[in-house]
């Protein structure tokens, strides 16, 4: 089971939001919340405007209570989006090969199969 301390950047799931808040998942254990005062200086109308629920984001450990596994957590004067890398699908040439040479056979053959 990992610790957290204070001012820790770490990883986090977003499990939840509501009006005053984001809930943050950081392993089986630990979970925390990022109150609505530590989302952005500027004012925050809508937290949902920051983040979505299932994604990862860092998050910094503003206090840690290891008996209740409970974290305070901000995201305020961080690079809190987490990039992933994403993989482009490169066509192999084939394409749909298999479907256009085979098409008439497999349409012709399930007439036959449902006279």
């Amino acid at each position: 089971m990992e610790k957290y301390y204070k001012d820790d950047v770490v990883e986090g799931l977003v499990t939840g939001t509501t009006d005053y808040g984001i809930f943050v998942s950081l392993d089986e254990y630990y979970s925390g919340l990022i109150h609505i005062s530590e989302i952005s200086d500027a004012y925050v109308k809508d937290v949902n405007n920051f983040v979505n629920v299932g994604e990862t984001i860092r998050v910094r450990v503003l206090d840690s209570d290891d008996e209740s596994f409970h974290v305070k957590l901000s995201i305020k004067n961080l690079n809190y989006r987490i990039n992933r890398k994403k993989v482009k699908i490169l066509e192999t040439g084939t394409g749909f090969e298999l479907l256009k040479s085979n098409l008439n056979n497999w349409i012709t053959e399930r007439i036959q199969k449902n006279m």
